[in-house]
Order: structure tokens, then C-alpha cells, then sequence
């Protein structure tokens, strides 16, 4: 006796320090900073730092799915299509709504019996306490209970082998709407995953044709810059030759110089403005900014506002089209079926059950030989079963249900007004664009007449350095304003096209990604 107890004091003694060991371990693992005052480094992060490195050198290569063409001029089309195949953010929104549609499947498979195969086979060994009886025959008859006395007793081991196979099936029949509930809730879901990736698509060439023109616009400023540097140096010679001539002073020389370079400080500042378009174009792509891309430059069109129709078809057609009011849609139709998979939690739900079992049971008893049988068991059961009262539960689901119904269909009123408001403000920006061009026009005209007649005026000496360095600066200004308005009418189209819901509207007869 005393061995045993020592043995079990030893036991409990190497478990209590083995659940100590355990403990520390977990609590070094989920360690926080001591102190908020500087980073620290966290357990194992050196391993994520390894991984990640690993990681970044295996996918390096599928950066891009796409291959560039340092020697070809890529136009917005191309740009276009090279994003839409190569930017994350569609694969991204592709995976989201393939588990939309996994998620309709896993809905649906309510409908289908549960089948179950199990397998078992064990051995087990037991023990029946017998007592020895003593027994008073003078008190059996005066005081039964005081009789019977026991003075000891003993056991009978069992040993038993078990083998078994079993087969269960379950199938909901009738549970009165609960599951057609979640099946559409799910295919609302999908819809709203579905529209949500063409919305992606969406984002992505208004991304790419918002920079392409800003790219566009930035090449242009460079060559005004340019041509500003040029306009700067023909004064500087022709302050110079007035100089010479005796007809200028040396301080309106040392102007034109001045402007001279205040002419290249603005041209590298502009080459570094398109630098940094350009590399916001080649990301909006997918591509990294390593990788080299040539980008064609702005090709004239015409554009009016017959093309785009009144503002209030504009707004008829983003209420009907826009990806993200459809999705508000979607979601206000999940939430209609929540509420029904609620209200069907209410009723009683039929099922059947059954089962098919094969058992082979073997047993020994003080070492006696093995004996036992083996026989199937089976059976069906009708089962219903009715709620009557779990706490309320149901009615709060109800509260919540019907809360976030409304609260889908704030939002969509929402999206729509919203909706609105920026189809006005795309319309109006875009109208205004158009108006802008005429007089923009006009007015590089009148710029560049006045400067060459001031030119000229000052060659003759008729004017002065001031008039023609105020006439140098209004042509540059005119010059970059008139690009900008070129450049403001492509992009207001864009952003019209956006808010309407019409910029790369897929076909009705077009495959969309997911569709089940």
C-alpha cells in the first residue's frame, strides 16, 4: 500500500510540473510588448520574416501575368485590358465571389439525407464486485433487514471484444421554409459577390483612364515647360542683342537670364510630375514600377453631350445599373430571407432517421473461453420536433432580423441619393469641360498672337522687357490651361460613364465569372 502511494505522489508530481511547463510555454508564445514606450521584438518573428522573404522571392515571378513590350506604345485600351487580367484586386473579387457560390452549394446541401459511416473495433475489460453473505437465520423472520451482513467479498473480471459497423442516415423532410430561406439568402450573397467583381472592374478602368489622361496631361506640361525654356532663351538673345546694340540695360539682361532659369527649374519640375503619373499608371496596371512601359501619347476625339443623353436619363439609367445599388438591393432581398428563416424557427420540423448496425460481441469471464454472437440491428424513425419555449431566443432573432432589414434599406436610399448627387456632379463637371474647351482655345490663340507681336514689338523697341516677360507668362499659362481642359473633358467622360454604371458594362450574353 505504501508503494502505491508513493507511486501516485510521484504521478501527481510530474503532472503538476509538466502542466507548469505547458503554461509557461503558452504564456511566452502570446507575450505583448512590455512596455508601450518602444517597439520590441515579438517571439518568432524572425521566422515570419524569413517566410515572408521566401514568399516574396517565389511569387516574384507571377508579379505579372501579363508580358511587356519595353519597344511598343501601349494606348488606354491596351493599358485597359492589361489591368483587368493583371491587377489583384480582380483576382481578388473573382475568389470572393467563387466562395459566394460554394456558399449557395453549402446551403443547398440541406436538402440532401445525412449519410454516416462509422466503424469500430476495441477491446475492453471490466470487473463485477461480488460481496459474501453471512446470513442470522434466528432474525430472519423477527428483523429481515438485520439478517444479511457482509463479511467480505471478491470479483469477477469480464473481457470483452467488440467489433462494429454502422450506417445513419438522417433527412430533413418539412421544416416549413427554414432552408429555401437560406439557400436565397445565399444566392443573394452571390449576386451581390457577382456585381461586387464587376464593380472591381469598374473601379479599375476609371483607375486606368483617370491616370492615363493625367500621364497624358503631365507629357504635355513638359512640353509647355520646354517650349517656355525655348520662348525664355529667344528673349535672352534678344535682350542680349539689345544690349549690344546699347537700346537695354545690363539688369534687364540679368532678368532674362533669371527667367532663363527659373524656365528650367519649371521644365525639371514638370519631367518629375510626370514621372510620378507615370508611375501611378504602370501600378493602377499591376505592374511594378520597375517594369518598364511605354505609353502612347493623348490622341485627339470628339466628345458632346448627345452622346451621354439629358441628366435625368443619366440618373434613370445609374439607379437601374450601378454595381453597388444592386449589391444594396441584394442585401436588402438577404435580409427578407433571414427574417423567413427566422419566422420558420417557430414550427415544427419532420424528419427521418435511421439506421443500419452490424455488432459482433465476444466475451470472456474469469478466463473462461470466448463466447458471443454477432447480429444486425436496424431501424426507421419519424421524429418531429416542436419548439415551445427557449428563452426568448427567437423573438430577439426576429428584433435583429428585422432591424437589419431596415437598416439595408436605409442604405439603399442612401446609395441611391448618393447615386444621384454624383451623376449630377459627373454631368456637371462634364458640361462644363465641353464649355471650357471653345474658350481655352481661343485663348491659346490670343496668347500666342500677343506674345509674338510683343516679340516682335520689343525687337523694334517699341515695347518693354516687363510686357514681354508678362506675355511669355500668359502663353505658358494658356498653354497649360488648354491641356488641362483636354484632359478634364476625357476624365469628367470617365467619371459620367462611372457614376451611370455604363464604364465596362458587361454584355448580357457575356459569361460572368461566377454564375450558378
Amino acid at each position: 500500500m505504501k508503494r502505491k502511494i508513493k507511486s501516485g505522489y510521484w504521478a501527481l508530481h510530474l503532472s503538476l510540473i509538466h502542466l507548469l511547463l505547458i503554461t509557461a510555454m503558452a504564456q511566452a508564445r502570446n507575450d505583448a510588448s512590455p512596455s508601450s514606450e518602444k517597439s520590441w521584438w515579438p517571439p518568432n518573428l524572425a521566422n515570419y520574416e524569413d517566410e515572408l522573404a521566401q514568399w516574396s522571392s517565389n511569387h516574384a515571378e507571377g508579379a505579372s501575368r501579363v508580358s511587356i513590350n519595353p519597344r511598343k506604345p501601349y494606348g488606354l485600351a491596351e493599358l485597359i485590358d492589361i489591368a483587368e487580367r493583371n491587377n489583384p484586386e480582380t483576382r481578388v473579387a473573382w475568389e470572393r465571389a467563387r466562395q459566394a457560390a460554394a456558399a449557395v452549394g453549402l446551403s443547398e446541401s440541406a436538402y440532401y439525407p445525412l449519410i454516416v459511416a462509422s466503424a469500430a473495433a476495441g477491446y475492453d475489460r471490466a470487473f463485477i464486485p461480488f460481496p459474501s453473505l453471512a446470513v442470522d437465520r434466528a432474525k430472519i423472520l423477527t428483523n429481515p433487514s438485520a439478517a444479511v451482513r457482509i463479511t467480505g467479498g471478491g470479483s469477477l473480471v469480464t473481457e470483452a471484444q467488440i467489433y462494429r459497423g454502422e450506417l445513419n442516415a438522417k433527412w430533413l423532410l418539412l421544416d416549413f421554409g427554414e432552408r429555401r430561406a437560406v439557400a436565397a439568402a445565399a444566392r443573394e450573397q452571390l449576386m451581390a459577390a457577382n456585381v461586387g467583381f464587376n464593380a472591381t472592374h469598374q473601379k479599375i478602368v476609371f483607375e486606368v483612364t483617370d491616370r492615363f489622361y493625367q500621364l497624358g496631361t503631365a507629357h504635355q506640361k513638359v512640353l509647355v515647360a520646354r517650349s517656355s525654356l525655348e520662348v525664355a532663351r529667344t528673349i535672352e538673345q534678344a535682350v542680349q542683342a539689345r544690349v549690344d546694340n546699347g537700346l537695354a540695360t545690363r539688369p534687364e539682361f540679368l532678368q532674362a537670364q533669371q527667367q532663363s532659369a527659373q524656365s528650367e527649374f519649371d521644365l525639371e519640375a514638370t519631367t518629375g510630375l510626370e514621372s510620378d503619373a507615370r508611375v501611378a499608371l504602370v501600378e493602377s496596371v499591376g505592374l511594378l514600377p520597375t517594369v518598364p512601359l511605354s505609353v502612347a501619347d493623348l490622341s485627339e476625339r470628339s466628345t458632346s453631350e448627345q452622346a451621354y443623353g439629358s441628366v435625368d436619363e443619366l440618373i434613370a439609367r445609374a439607379l437601374s445599373r450601378r454595381p453597388d445599388l444592386v449589391a444594396k438591393l441584394a442585401d436588402v432581398h438577404a435580409k427578407e430571407d433571414e427574417i423567413r428563416k427566422v419566422r420558420a424557427e417557430y414550427y415544427p420540423k419532420v424528419a427521418i432517421d435511421a439506421h443500419l448496425s452490424e455488432t459482433e460481441l465476444d466475451v470472456s469471464i474469469a478466463n473462461s473461453p470466448y463466447f458471443g454472437d454477432h447480429q444486425p440491428t436496424y431501424g426507421v424513425l419519424l421524429t418531429a420536433s416542436v419548439p415551445i419555449f427557449d428563452g426568448f431566443a427567437r423573438r430577439h432573432k426576429m428584433e435583429i432580423a428585422e432591424a437589419a432589414l431596415h437598416e439595408a434599406e436605409n442604405e439603399l436610399a442612401g446609395a441611391r441619393d448618393r447615386a444621384v448627387r454624383e451623376v449630377w456632379k459627373a454631368s456637371t463637371d462634364f458640361k462644363t469641360a465641353l464649355r471650357k474647351q471653345d474658350s481655352a482655345a481661343k485663348l491659346v490663340n490670343a496668347s500666342r498672337n500677343a506674345f509674338d507681336a510683343v516679340l516682335e514689338s520689343y525687337k523694334q523697341g517699341l515695347s518693354t522687357y516687363p510686357e514681354i516677360v508678362s506675355a511669355q507668362r500668359n502663353l505658358a499659362a494658356a498653354r497649360s490651361v488648354g491641356h488641362d481642359t483636354q484632359s478634364a473633358i476625357f476624365t469628367a467622360a470617365t467619371a459620367l460613364a462611372l457614376s451611370t454604371g455604363d464604364l465596362a458594362r458587361p454584355s448580357a450574353r457575356t459569361v460572368r465569372p461566377i454564375q450558378r
